[in-house]
Protein backbone atom coordinates (compact mmCIF):
# COMPACT_ATOMS: atom_id res chain seq x y z
CA UNK A 1 0.00 0.00 0.00
CA UNK A 2 1.41 3.42 -0.94
CA UNK A 3 2.01 6.06 1.72
CA UNK A 4 -0.58 8.39 0.14
CA UNK A 5 -3.20 5.67 0.06
CA UNK A 6 -2.51 4.81 3.70
CA UNK A 7 -2.94 8.45 4.71
CA UNK A 8 -6.17 8.72 2.73
CA UNK A 9 -7.57 5.55 4.32
CA UNK A 10 -6.63 6.88 7.75
CA UNK A 11 -8.44 10.14 7.07
CA UNK A 12 -11.50 8.22 5.87
CA UNK A 13 -11.56 6.22 9.09
CA UNK A 14 -11.14 9.39 11.14
CA UNK A 15 -14.03 11.05 9.34
CA UNK A 16 -16.39 8.10 9.71
CA UNK A 17 -15.58 7.72 13.39
CA UNK A 18 -15.89 11.44 14.04
CA UNK A 19 -19.28 12.11 12.42
CA UNK A 20 -22.01 12.66 14.96
CA UNK A 21 -24.67 12.76 12.25
CA UNK A 22 -24.87 10.52 9.22
CA UNK A 23 -24.68 11.72 5.61
CA UNK A 24 -27.48 13.75 4.14
CA UNK A 25 -30.30 12.06 2.23
CA UNK A 26 -28.97 10.48 -0.95
CA UNK A 27 -30.33 11.02 -4.46
CA UNK A 28 -32.70 8.29 -5.59
CA UNK A 29 -30.80 5.62 -7.54
CA UNK A 30 -27.17 5.71 -8.63
CA UNK A 31 -25.88 9.04 -9.97
CA UNK A 32 -22.68 9.28 -12.01
CA UNK A 33 -20.90 12.56 -11.30
CA UNK A 34 -18.17 13.59 -13.73
CA UNK A 35 -15.47 15.64 -12.02
CA UNK A 36 -12.71 17.48 -13.84
CA UNK A 37 -9.34 17.03 -12.11
CA UNK A 38 -5.63 16.50 -12.81
CA UNK A 39 -5.74 12.72 -12.52
CA UNK A 40 -7.85 10.00 -10.96
CA UNK A 41 -5.20 9.10 -8.36
CA UNK A 42 -4.71 12.67 -7.17
CA UNK A 43 -8.47 13.28 -7.07
CA UNK A 44 -9.20 10.25 -4.92
CA UNK A 45 -6.32 11.08 -2.59
CA UNK A 46 -7.49 14.67 -2.21
CA UNK A 47 -11.29 14.33 -2.23
CA UNK A 48 -12.79 11.20 -3.72
CA UNK A 49 -11.99 8.57 -1.13
CA UNK A 50 -13.56 10.51 1.71
CA UNK A 51 -16.56 11.60 -0.34
CA UNK A 52 -17.24 8.08 -1.64
CA UNK A 53 -17.21 6.68 1.89
CA UNK A 54 -20.10 8.95 2.87
CA UNK A 55 -21.99 9.09 -0.42
CA UNK A 56 -21.88 5.58 -1.96
CA UNK A 57 -24.88 6.31 -4.19
CA UNK A 58 -22.88 8.90 -6.14
CA UNK A 59 -20.50 7.23 -8.58
CA UNK A 60 -17.50 9.45 -9.29
CA UNK A 61 -15.97 9.59 -12.75
CA UNK A 62 -12.76 11.58 -12.96
CA UNK A 63 -12.21 13.44 -16.22
CA UNK A 64 -8.44 13.88 -16.25
CA UNK A 65 -6.90 17.11 -17.54
CA UNK A 66 -3.44 15.56 -17.88
CA UNK A 67 -3.68 15.49 -21.66
CA UNK A 68 -5.00 19.03 -22.09
CA UNK A 69 -2.23 20.65 -24.11
CA UNK A 70 -2.56 23.64 -26.43
CA UNK A 71 -1.94 23.02 -30.11
CA UNK A 72 0.27 25.38 -32.12
CA UNK A 73 -1.04 28.93 -31.80
CA UNK A 74 -3.65 27.89 -29.23
CA UNK A 75 -3.92 29.19 -25.66
CA UNK A 76 -4.34 26.95 -22.63
CA UNK A 77 -7.78 28.50 -22.12
CA UNK A 78 -8.79 27.52 -25.65
CA UNK A 79 -7.62 23.95 -25.06
CA UNK A 80 -9.44 23.76 -21.72
CA UNK A 81 -12.70 25.09 -23.18
CA UNK A 82 -12.54 22.49 -25.97
CA UNK A 83 -11.86 19.77 -23.40
CA UNK A 84 -14.92 20.78 -21.34
CA UNK A 85 -17.15 20.89 -24.42
CA UNK A 86 -16.06 17.41 -25.46
CA UNK A 87 -15.92 15.63 -22.08
CA UNK A 88 -18.81 17.49 -20.38
CA UNK A 89 -17.75 17.28 -16.71
CA UNK A 90 -20.37 18.29 -14.13
CA UNK A 91 -17.85 19.73 -11.67
CA UNK A 92 -15.24 21.99 -13.26
CA UNK A 93 -11.75 22.75 -11.99
CA UNK A 94 -10.80 26.20 -13.28
CA UNK A 95 -7.94 28.66 -13.00
CA UNK A 96 -8.79 32.19 -11.88
CA UNK A 97 -8.87 33.54 -15.44
CA UNK A 98 -10.92 30.58 -16.70
CA UNK A 99 -13.39 31.00 -13.85
CA UNK A 100 -13.65 34.71 -14.58
CA UNK A 101 -14.34 34.06 -18.27
CA UNK A 102 -16.87 31.25 -17.74
CA UNK A 103 -18.72 33.13 -15.01
CA UNK A 104 -18.94 36.18 -17.27
CA UNK A 105 -20.40 34.06 -20.04
CA UNK A 106 -23.11 32.65 -17.76
CA UNK A 107 -21.82 29.08 -17.93
CA UNK A 108 -21.60 28.44 -14.18
CA UNK A 109 -24.23 27.66 -11.57
CA UNK A 110 -25.03 30.35 -8.98
CA UNK A 111 -23.79 28.86 -5.69
CA UNK A 112 -24.98 31.77 -3.54
CA UNK A 113 -28.61 30.78 -4.13
CA UNK A 114 -27.87 27.12 -3.41
CA UNK A 115 -26.02 27.99 -0.19
CA UNK A 116 -28.93 30.12 1.02
CA UNK A 117 -31.46 27.43 0.13
CA UNK A 118 -29.57 24.70 2.03
CA UNK A 119 -28.37 27.01 4.83
CA UNK A 120 -24.78 26.15 3.92
CA UNK A 121 -22.39 28.04 6.20
CA UNK A 122 -20.37 30.55 4.18
CA UNK A 123 -19.51 32.63 7.24
CA UNK A 124 -16.88 30.17 8.44
CA UNK A 125 -14.85 30.43 5.24
CA UNK A 126 -11.80 32.72 5.14
CA UNK A 127 -13.42 36.08 4.24
CA UNK A 128 -10.66 37.13 1.88
CA UNK A 129 -11.03 33.96 -0.18
CA UNK A 130 -14.74 34.55 -0.80
CA UNK A 131 -14.07 38.22 -1.48
CA UNK A 132 -11.48 37.27 -4.08
CA UNK A 133 -13.70 34.74 -5.86
CA UNK A 134 -16.68 37.10 -5.89
CA UNK A 135 -14.42 39.83 -7.21
CA UNK A 136 -13.62 37.67 -10.23
CA UNK A 137 -17.33 37.25 -11.04
CA UNK A 138 -18.96 40.66 -10.51
CA UNK A 139 -19.77 40.08 -6.85
CA UNK A 140 -21.52 36.75 -7.33
CA UNK A 141 -20.38 33.33 -6.14
CA UNK A 142 -20.06 30.68 -8.84
CA UNK A 143 -17.10 28.74 -7.42
CA UNK A 144 -15.41 27.70 -4.20
CA UNK A 145 -12.01 26.43 -3.08
CA UNK A 146 -11.70 23.74 -0.38
CA UNK A 147 -8.14 24.76 0.46
CA UNK A 148 -5.58 27.41 -0.32
CA UNK A 149 -1.84 27.83 -0.27
CA UNK A 150 -0.14 30.81 1.26
CA UNK A 151 3.25 32.06 2.33
CA UNK A 152 4.38 34.20 5.22
CA UNK A 153 7.56 35.56 6.77
CA UNK A 154 8.84 33.39 9.62
CA UNK A 155 11.25 34.98 12.07
CA UNK A 156 13.58 33.79 14.84
CA UNK A 157 12.95 35.94 17.89
CA UNK A 158 16.19 34.89 19.58
CA UNK A 159 18.35 36.09 16.68
CA UNK A 160 16.52 39.41 16.55
CA UNK A 161 17.13 39.88 20.27
CA UNK A 162 20.77 38.79 20.03
CA UNK A 163 21.59 41.34 17.34
CA UNK A 164 19.33 44.11 18.63
CA UNK A 165 17.14 44.26 15.53
CA UNK A 166 13.44 45.30 15.81
CA UNK A 167 11.00 42.47 15.11
CA UNK A 168 9.26 42.40 11.73
CA UNK A 169 5.61 43.43 11.51
CA UNK A 170 2.58 42.58 9.40
CA UNK A 171 2.20 44.47 6.12
CA UNK A 172 5.79 45.63 5.76
CA UNK A 173 7.09 46.74 2.37
CA UNK A 174 9.85 44.77 0.69
CA UNK A 175 12.21 47.68 1.27
CA UNK A 176 11.49 47.63 5.03
CA UNK A 177 11.88 43.85 5.23
CA UNK A 178 15.20 43.93 3.39
CA UNK A 179 16.42 46.78 5.61
CA UNK A 180 15.79 44.58 8.66
CA UNK A 181 17.60 41.69 7.00
CA UNK A 182 20.59 43.91 6.22
CA UNK A 183 21.16 44.55 9.94
CA UNK A 184 22.37 40.98 10.50
CA UNK A 185 26.03 39.94 10.09
CA UNK A 186 27.37 39.22 6.60
CA UNK A 187 30.65 37.49 7.52
CA UNK A 188 31.61 33.91 8.29
CA UNK A 189 31.68 30.51 6.61
CA UNK A 190 28.55 29.68 4.53
CA UNK A 191 27.71 26.58 6.57
CA UNK A 192 28.02 28.36 9.92
CA UNK A 193 27.19 32.05 9.52
CA UNK A 194 23.90 33.86 10.17
CA UNK A 195 21.83 35.38 7.35
CA UNK A 196 19.14 38.04 7.56
CA UNK A 197 16.63 36.44 5.18
CA UNK A 198 16.04 33.37 3.03
CA UNK A 199 13.75 34.87 0.35
CA UNK A 200 12.04 31.76 -1.03
CA UNK A 201 12.71 28.44 -2.72
CA UNK A 202 14.53 30.25 -5.53
CA UNK A 203 16.74 33.14 -4.56
CA UNK A 204 18.23 34.39 -7.82
CA UNK A 205 17.71 37.86 -9.30
CA UNK A 206 14.85 36.69 -11.54
CA UNK A 207 12.90 35.15 -8.66
CA UNK A 208 13.42 37.98 -6.16
CA UNK A 209 12.58 40.63 -8.77
CA UNK A 210 9.39 38.76 -9.56
CA UNK A 211 8.41 38.57 -5.88
CA UNK A 212 8.97 42.30 -5.34
CA UNK A 213 7.23 43.24 -8.60
CA UNK A 214 4.31 40.96 -7.81
CA UNK A 215 3.72 42.64 -4.46
CA UNK A 216 3.48 45.97 -6.30
CA UNK A 217 1.03 44.68 -8.92
CA UNK A 218 3.53 44.96 -11.79
CA UNK A 219 3.22 42.99 -15.03
CA UNK A 220 5.78 42.14 -17.68
CA UNK A 221 3.20 42.46 -20.45
CA UNK A 222 -0.32 43.59 -21.32
CA UNK A 223 -2.09 40.85 -23.25
CA UNK A 224 -5.09 43.03 -24.18
CA UNK A 225 -2.93 45.09 -26.55
CA UNK A 226 -0.02 42.60 -26.80
CA UNK A 227 2.47 45.12 -25.49
CA UNK A 228 5.48 44.54 -23.23
CA UNK A 229 5.71 46.64 -20.04
CA UNK A 230 9.00 45.29 -18.68
CA UNK A 231 11.14 48.43 -18.71
CA UNK A 232 8.94 50.70 -16.61
CA UNK A 233 10.53 52.75 -13.83
CA UNK A 234 8.73 50.55 -11.29
CA UNK A 235 10.19 47.33 -12.73
CA UNK A 236 13.66 48.84 -12.85
CA UNK A 237 13.39 49.92 -9.21
CA UNK A 238 12.13 46.45 -8.18
CA UNK A 239 15.03 44.75 -9.98
CA UNK A 240 17.58 47.19 -8.55
CA UNK A 241 16.21 46.57 -5.04
CA UNK A 242 16.57 42.80 -5.56
CA UNK A 243 20.05 43.14 -7.06
CA UNK A 244 21.28 45.31 -4.19
CA UNK A 245 19.95 42.86 -1.61
CA UNK A 246 21.58 39.85 -3.28
CA UNK A 247 24.92 41.65 -3.55
CA UNK A 248 24.60 42.86 0.05
CA UNK A 249 25.49 39.41 1.35
CA UNK A 250 22.72 39.15 3.94
CA UNK A 251 20.40 36.87 1.92
CA UNK A 252 20.66 33.11 2.17
CA UNK A 253 21.08 31.87 -1.40
CA UNK A 254 21.72 28.19 -0.71
CA UNK A 255 25.49 28.57 -0.78
CA UNK A 256 26.05 25.54 1.49
CA UNK A 257 23.57 23.19 -0.20
CA UNK A 258 25.62 22.11 -3.26
CA UNK A 259 25.73 18.30 -3.48
CA UNK A 260 25.29 18.02 0.27
CA UNK A 261 24.59 14.53 1.62
CA UNK A 262 22.90 13.73 4.95
CA UNK A 263 23.64 10.59 6.94
CA UNK A 264 20.99 11.09 9.64
CA UNK A 265 17.46 12.47 9.87
CA UNK A 266 18.74 15.04 12.35
CA UNK A 267 21.20 16.34 9.75
CA UNK A 268 18.41 16.53 7.20
CA UNK A 269 16.24 18.64 9.52
CA UNK A 270 19.11 20.93 10.45
CA UNK A 271 19.96 21.56 6.79
CA UNK A 272 17.03 23.98 6.73
CA UNK A 273 18.84 27.18 7.71
CA UNK A 274 15.83 28.55 9.59
CA UNK A 275 15.30 25.39 11.67
CA UNK A 276 19.05 25.27 12.20
CA UNK A 277 19.01 28.82 13.61
CA UNK A 278 21.09 30.37 10.82
CA UNK A 279 18.55 32.67 9.19
CA UNK A 280 16.74 35.38 11.10
CA UNK A 281 13.82 35.27 8.65
CA UNK A 282 12.58 32.95 5.95
CA UNK A 283 9.66 32.99 3.52
CA UNK A 284 7.78 29.71 3.36
CA UNK A 285 4.40 27.98 3.32
CA UNK A 286 2.54 26.44 6.25
CA UNK A 287 4.51 23.25 5.65
CA UNK A 288 7.40 24.78 7.59
CA UNK A 289 5.20 24.86 10.72
CA UNK A 290 5.01 21.07 10.72
CA UNK A 291 8.74 20.81 9.95
CA UNK A 292 9.57 23.02 12.94
CA UNK A 293 7.38 20.89 15.22
CA UNK A 294 8.97 17.72 13.87
CA UNK A 295 12.42 19.15 14.55
CA UNK A 296 11.43 20.08 18.09
CA UNK A 297 10.52 16.44 18.74
CA UNK A 298 13.62 14.96 17.12
CA UNK A 299 16.30 17.54 17.88
CA UNK A 300 15.16 18.56 21.36
CA UNK A 301 17.43 21.37 22.63
CA UNK A 302 19.13 21.86 19.26
CA UNK A 303 15.95 23.00 17.57
CA UNK A 304 14.39 26.40 17.00
CA UNK A 305 11.83 27.22 19.70
CA UNK A 306 11.20 30.96 19.79
CA UNK A 307 9.61 31.90 16.46
CA UNK A 308 6.56 33.55 14.91
CA UNK A 309 5.22 34.74 11.55
CA UNK A 310 4.08 37.97 9.91
CA UNK A 311 2.38 38.61 6.58
CA UNK A 312 4.22 38.74 3.31
CA UNK A 313 5.52 42.16 2.21
CA UNK A 314 2.90 44.34 0.55
CA UNK A 315 2.56 47.46 -1.55
CA UNK A 316 2.29 50.35 0.98
CA UNK A 317 -0.29 51.94 -1.34
CA UNK A 318 -2.46 48.80 -1.21
CA UNK A 319 -1.51 47.08 2.06
CA UNK A 320 -4.42 44.65 2.44
CA UNK A 321 -3.92 42.47 -0.65
CA UNK A 322 -1.33 39.93 -1.75
CA UNK A 323 -0.48 37.84 -4.78
CA UNK A 324 1.12 35.15 -2.59
CA UNK A 325 -2.13 33.32 -1.73
CA UNK A 326 -2.92 30.66 -4.30
CA UNK A 327 -6.59 29.81 -4.94
CA UNK A 328 -6.28 28.87 -8.59
CA UNK A 329 -8.01 25.52 -8.20
CA UNK A 330 -11.55 26.89 -8.23
CA UNK A 331 -14.31 24.27 -8.27
CA UNK A 332 -17.55 25.22 -10.03
CA UNK A 333 -20.62 23.52 -11.52
CA UNK A 334 -21.50 23.66 -15.20
CA UNK A 335 -24.87 25.42 -15.39
CA UNK A 336 -25.95 22.90 -18.07
CA UNK A 337 -25.05 19.86 -15.97
CA UNK A 338 -27.78 17.20 -15.73
CA UNK A 339 -26.46 16.32 -12.25
CA UNK A 340 -26.63 19.66 -10.49
CA UNK A 341 -27.89 18.23 -7.18
CA UNK A 342 -25.10 15.66 -6.92
CA UNK A 343 -22.51 18.25 -8.00
CA UNK A 344 -23.69 20.70 -5.34
CA UNK A 345 -23.60 17.91 -2.74
CA UNK A 346 -19.95 17.33 -3.66
CA UNK A 347 -19.08 21.05 -3.42
CA UNK A 348 -20.90 21.35 -0.10
CA UNK A 349 -18.95 18.43 1.29
CA UNK A 350 -15.42 19.43 0.21
CA UNK A 351 -16.02 23.01 1.36
CA UNK A 352 -17.76 21.98 4.56
CA UNK A 353 -16.79 21.83 8.20
CA UNK A 354 -16.28 18.07 8.48
CA UNK A 355 -13.97 17.81 5.49
CA UNK A 356 -11.92 20.77 6.75
CA UNK A 357 -11.64 19.16 10.20
CA UNK A 358 -10.28 15.92 8.82
CA UNK A 359 -7.98 17.39 6.18
CA UNK A 360 -6.46 19.80 8.71
CA UNK A 361 -4.85 16.77 10.35
CA UNK A 362 -2.67 16.11 7.30
CA UNK A 363 -0.49 19.18 6.66
CA UNK A 364 0.40 19.23 2.97
CA UNK A 365 1.57 22.84 2.81
CA UNK A 366 -1.93 24.24 2.42
CA UNK A 367 -4.78 25.28 4.68
CA UNK A 368 -8.42 24.20 4.82
CA UNK A 369 -10.59 27.11 3.75
CA UNK A 370 -12.40 27.27 7.11
CA UNK A 371 -10.70 29.54 9.66
CA UNK A 372 -11.86 27.34 12.54
CA UNK A 373 -9.21 24.78 11.59
CA UNK A 374 -6.32 27.17 11.06
CA UNK A 375 -4.90 27.30 14.54
CA UNK A 376 -1.78 26.73 16.57
CA UNK A 377 -1.69 25.45 20.14
CA UNK A 378 1.31 27.64 20.93
CA UNK A 379 -0.36 30.88 19.88
CA UNK A 380 1.69 31.68 16.79
CA UNK A 381 0.28 34.32 14.45
CA UNK A 382 -1.08 31.97 11.77
CA UNK A 383 -3.55 34.67 10.77
CA UNK A 384 -0.60 36.07 8.84
CA UNK A 385 -1.28 33.40 6.22
CA UNK A 386 -4.81 34.63 5.48
CA UNK A 387 -5.03 38.19 6.86
CA UNK A 388 -4.48 39.63 3.37
CA UNK A 389 -7.04 39.36 0.59
CA UNK A 390 -5.77 37.43 -2.46
CA UNK A 391 -5.44 39.32 -5.68
CA UNK A 392 -4.94 38.14 -9.22
CA UNK A 393 -1.33 37.37 -10.06
CA UNK A 394 -0.10 40.29 -12.13
CA UNK A 395 3.50 39.52 -13.12
CA UNK A 396 2.36 37.18 -15.90
CA UNK A 397 -1.27 38.26 -15.94
CA UNK A 398 -3.41 36.64 -18.63
CA UNK A 399 -0.47 34.56 -19.85
CA UNK A 400 -2.97 31.81 -20.65
CA UNK A 401 -4.60 34.07 -23.23
CA UNK A 402 -1.49 34.15 -25.41
CA UNK A 403 -0.03 31.27 -27.46
CA UNK A 404 1.82 28.87 -25.20
CA UNK A 405 5.02 29.03 -27.28
CA UNK A 406 5.13 32.84 -27.01
CA UNK A 407 4.77 32.77 -23.24
CA UNK A 408 7.50 30.14 -22.88
CA UNK A 409 9.84 32.20 -25.05
CA UNK A 410 9.19 35.35 -23.00
CA UNK A 411 9.80 33.45 -19.75
CA UNK A 412 13.11 32.14 -21.08
CA UNK A 413 14.11 35.64 -22.21
CA UNK A 414 13.40 37.14 -18.77
CA UNK A 415 15.40 34.40 -17.02
CA UNK A 416 18.35 34.71 -19.40
CA UNK A 417 18.64 38.51 -19.31
CA UNK A 418 18.29 38.80 -15.54
CA UNK A 419 20.82 36.00 -15.14
CA UNK A 420 23.30 38.10 -17.13
CA UNK A 421 22.51 41.10 -14.93
CA UNK A 422 23.00 38.99 -11.80
CA UNK A 423 26.49 38.07 -13.03
CA UNK A 424 27.31 41.75 -13.52
CA UNK A 425 27.49 41.45 -17.31
CA UNK A 426 24.86 44.17 -17.75
CA UNK A 427 22.86 46.48 -15.50
CA UNK A 428 19.33 45.56 -14.47
CA UNK A 429 18.05 48.51 -16.50
CA UNK A 430 19.84 47.17 -19.58
CA UNK A 431 18.41 43.71 -18.89
CA UNK A 432 14.85 45.00 -18.65
CA UNK A 433 15.28 47.08 -21.82
CA UNK A 434 16.43 43.95 -23.65
CA UNK A 435 13.50 41.99 -22.21
CA UNK A 436 11.20 44.75 -23.44
CA UNK A 437 12.59 44.68 -26.98
CA UNK A 438 12.91 40.91 -27.35
CA UNK A 439 9.54 40.32 -25.72
CA UNK A 440 7.82 42.74 -28.07
CA UNK A 441 9.22 40.90 -31.07
CA UNK A 442 7.80 37.68 -29.65
CA UNK A 443 4.37 39.26 -29.07
CA UNK A 444 4.46 40.65 -32.61
CA UNK A 445 4.91 37.10 -33.89
CA UNK A 446 8.47 37.67 -35.05
CA UNK A 447 10.24 35.81 -32.27
CA UNK A 448 13.84 34.79 -31.87
CA UNK A 449 14.54 34.15 -35.55
CA UNK A 450 13.37 37.60 -36.61
CA UNK A 451 15.44 39.25 -33.89
CA UNK A 452 18.62 37.42 -34.96
CA UNK A 453 18.01 38.37 -38.59
CA UNK A 454 17.58 42.04 -37.62
CA UNK A 455 20.78 41.91 -35.56
CA UNK A 456 22.77 40.43 -38.48
CA UNK A 457 21.43 43.14 -40.82
CA UNK A 458 22.55 45.89 -38.44
CA UNK A 459 26.03 44.40 -38.35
Amino acid sequence: MSKKMAIALGLTAALLSGCSAGPQAEPQGKTTLKVMYYSEDSFYFQYGMLFSALYPDIELEVVSTNNVKPEDGETINDATAKFIRERKPDVLMLSASQYKQWAGEGKLLDLEARAAQDKFDLAGIVPGILEYIRGLSDGKLYGMVPSFYSRAVYYNKDLFEKYGVPLPEDRMSWESLLQLASRFPTGGEPGERVYGLKPDYMSDLNSLTRQIGGSLGLSYFNVSNMHMTANSDSWIKAAETADKAIKGGYLYLGEDQTNQMYTTYEEYLLQDPFIGGRTAMTIDSSYLVSQIKEAQEVLKDKSLRNWDVVTMPVDPKNPNVTDTVSVDQILAIDSQSPNVDAAWKFLQYVNGDEFARVKSKANSGGFPVRTKYINDDDGHNLQAFYALTPTEETVFKDYDKMPNEAFTEIMNTIAAELSEAGKGQQTVAEALNRIQDKGQLILDGKGKGAEETASDTEK
